[in-house]
């Protein structure tokens, strides 16, 4: 069963209306997605974090049925500072102020603001598969641009990126999730499913284009800032990784992210692709359990 016991709705906030699920009980627990994804990557995790928490998982602006702006030239409406401020609204909405966070690849850039941003909001954050962006873009190499293509070609302007997915949504979604090899039936039907209705929409490839824009100006912007003020992530840090991925290969993770933390940093490599929750959720939950309990 895709989500028991799970309620599936929207709710408006002040710039739009954001799609989620949400379900159990006990502390509030946050789960941000990553792209090309929505919040149905959760499905084998989000149900067994929900027998000790009250889950949350939306869209992200942007992405799945969630609102999307425009395209702007200054892709404000995209920056991750932008994507955190939906966060705390949608968890002032359902009555809670201080959260936990579980997060994913774009879902985790959001998060790593929203912590900097709201540092009184996030009790503990949990990252996947990923480094800052800035440190991404600052240790940038042929490895990185030839393994993270994409950051590059979705970040150039609109609408170019948009009309060659949009000619191709589902072999370029099929393309895009396959830097590691993996069956046809990798993804659970219903996520599939999701996804794909989602990258069928022109409006959410925008919305997905103008992420990474914003990823390579305004949120480089904001990080520079936040870094030349000595802000850090003030809540205890989980940092975990597919160990069939990119980021072991490429980083130092922790020591990483030490440097952008200044409670504890913990973490290590999971036995998966870059899609940890999906391929590897007993290992993702039982983590999520011990951080946040």
């Amino acid at each position: 069963m895709f989500f028991p016991k799970f309620t599936l709705e929207h709710v408006a906030l002040t710039d739009g209306s954001v799609r989620l699920r949400h379900g159990g009980s006990g502390p509030p627990l946050l789960l941000l997605h990553g792209n090309p994804q929505t919040h149905a990557m959760w499905h084998a995790v989000a149900p067994a974090l929900a027998q000790r928490f009250t889950v949350i998982c939306p869209d992200l602006r942007g992405y799945g049925l969630s609102f999307k702006p425009k395209a702007t030239a200054d892709h404000a409406p995209y920056a991750k500072a932008a994507m955190a401020r939906d966060a705390v609204e949608l968890m002032q909405h359902f009555g809670h102020r201080r959260f936990f966070v579980g997060s994913h690849d774009r879902g985790a850039r959001v998060a790593h603001r929203l912590a900097l941003d709201f540092p009184d909001r996030v009790a503990r954050l949990a990252v996947l598969d990923i480094v800052p962006t800035i440190e991404h873009f600052e240790r940038g190499d042929m490895a990185f641009a030839m393994g993270y293509y994409h950051w590059f070609w979705f970040a150039q302007p609109h609408p170019f990126p948009e009309t060659l997915i949009n000619a191709a949504p589902e072999a370029w979604f099929r393309a895009h999730t396959s830097r590691e090899p993996k069956p046809s039936t990798f993804f659970h039907p219903e996520a599939l499913a999701d996804y794909l209705a989602a990258a069928r929409r022109p409006e959410m490839i925008q919305g997905m284009c103008e992420d990474y824009r914003a990823a390579a100006s305004i949120d480089l912007e904001h990080d520079r800032a936040s870094r030349a003020a000595g802000s850090k992530v003030a809540c205890p840090l989980l940092v975990l990784w597919g160990s069939k991925g990119k980021i072991g290969q490429w980083y130092d993770a922790l020591a990483i992210w030490r440097q952008y933390c200044r409670a504890e940093v913990t973490g290590g490599p999971v036995a998966s692709g870059h899609y940890l929750a999906e391929e590897a959720p007993d290992a993702v939950v039982e983590r999520f359990l011990a951080f946040f309990s």
